[in-house]
């Protein structure tokens, strides 16, 4: 094919492909690209994009390279338009190019005593089409808002009685029995958390892949895989479908809060319910801190449009650290200046947040813990950092024992 004739092709991408708006994968702009027909994900950069995004079939390669030119000042000879077009034509990306094999799933690790993950719905989308079809009424405005202000009512009672609230789950904490039905109900609203997740993406355009039952010890919770966040046309859709969860977790408590409130204080049945609404409201706010991973960090990412904001924190906090100690920044100067704020941030974010936790643990225990156990309290902070420490050094040697070579 000669060059002229390449230049004069009109190329057009398949009209059914999702386009991310751009993203910072460290100091790297980039953008996904979703190709619903094989379930396949791609990672283009700012360059592959502007091209992508202007083979609409209307606008001939020499135009688009023209516009090329303007915007990164260089010029596309036919051998990268042949690359590019044979790499898209490839990934089945061209309208004329013949479709592609699903992917198949990624190779799960396989699942230990430690950590793994199991399938408990064998067809999740079909059973999200089902219940998004019966929630229907539940998702008029009118019924939002009304809900959004019960919440909002039910966390000023909270506040507003949380020594009283505090008082009853210390008193929880002395009637195993009632603590594990407590414990029970709690993990079982995790149920309703996740099929928020997945009710709110059904709602905005994404699809729920699997529904399953996750294990990372001492911890045990359900999750909802919904697929396509990131290519949802609205960031406020993003962070919807992320904090979704927990408000569902403040929903579940609403009923429980005027039985609450109408029982005298002496009735036997306070402690379990104050002690409900109390590790309830606490379960859903926690959902809300932005580390991974929570609900809260996802909306934080979605917010900033970054790709592993814990991982390139860490990242640019070692970049930076290594650039002071050698007092050049040339590195660090790569990073624009909003992203610097952000990363650095987080970083000092994550930091305050360990400190205030650990600064928090004594006083929450002496407070709920039984008064024989009351000494224990002052070595709460100590004991709670080598907990998270002991639990990191088991989650290292088990990623490294699933990742050991097989015979």
């Amino acid at each position: 094919m000669s060059g002229h004739h390449l230049l004069g092709l009109r190329p057009k991408v398949r009209p059914e492909l999702r386009i991310s708006r751009p993203l910072w994968r460290g100091a790297v702009p980039v953008h996904l690209v979703w190709d619903p027909a094989s379930h396949r994900r791609l990672e283009v950069g700012a360059k592959e994009h502007f091209i992508i995004a202007r083979l609409d079939g209307t606008r001939s390669l020499a135009e688009i390279g023209e516009q090329y030119a303007q915007r990164f000042r260089a010029r596309l000879g036919e051998p990268q338009w042949q690359q590019m077009l044979g790499l898209l034509y490839a990934r089945g990306l061209l309208a004329d190019a013949p479709p592609t094999a699903p992917q198949a799933p990624p190779e799960q690790n396989p699942s230990t005593v430690l950590a793994g993950r199991v399938r408990l719905v064998a067809d999740a989308p079909a059973l999200l089409e089902r219940l998004y079809r019966a929630s229907g009424p539940a998702r008029q405005r009118w019924f939002l808002a009304a809900l959004s202000t019960l919440v909002a009512a039910l966390l000023a009672g909270v506040v507003g009685h949380l020594g009283t609230l505090t008082d009853e789950t210390a008193r929880l904490t002395r009637q195993p029995v009632a603590l594990l039905a407590v414990g029970t109900l709690l993990w079982a609203s995790l149920a309703l958390h996740e099929l928020a997740h997945g009710l709110v993406g059904r709602a905005f355009g994404g699809r729920v892949t699997e529904i399953g039952l996750r294990w990372r010890l001492p911890m045990t919770y359900l999750y909802c895989e919904v697929e396509d966040v990131r290519f949802f046309a609205r960031r406020r859709e993003q962070i919807a479908t992320a904090t979704a969860g927990a408000l569902m977790n403040l929903v579940f408590l609403l009923p429980w809060y005027p039985v609450w409130a109408l029982l005298p204080a002496h009735a036997q049945a306070r402690p379990f319910l104050g002690g409900l609404l109390l590790l309830g409201t606490a379960l859903a706010l926690a959902n809300l801190v932005p580390l991974p991973p929570l609900d809260g960090y996802k909306a934080l990412g979605h917010t900033l449009d970054c790709l592993q904001l814990a991982t390139e924190s860490r990242r640019f906090t070692v970049l930076l650290a290594g650039a002071t100690l050698r007092r050049e920044f040339a590195a660090v100067r790569a990073y624009p200046v909003r992203l610097r704020l952000v990363y650095g941030g987080y970083a000092l974010g994550c930091a305050a947040l360990a400190v205030a936790a650990l600064a928090a643990v004594g006083p929450v225990s002496g407070r709920l813990l039984p008064v024989r156990l009351g000494p224990v309290a002052g070595y709460a902070p100590a004991l709670a950092a080598a907990a998270a420490l002991a639990l990191w050094v088991v989650g290292r040697l088990a990623r490294a024992y699933r990742k050991r070579p097989v015979n």
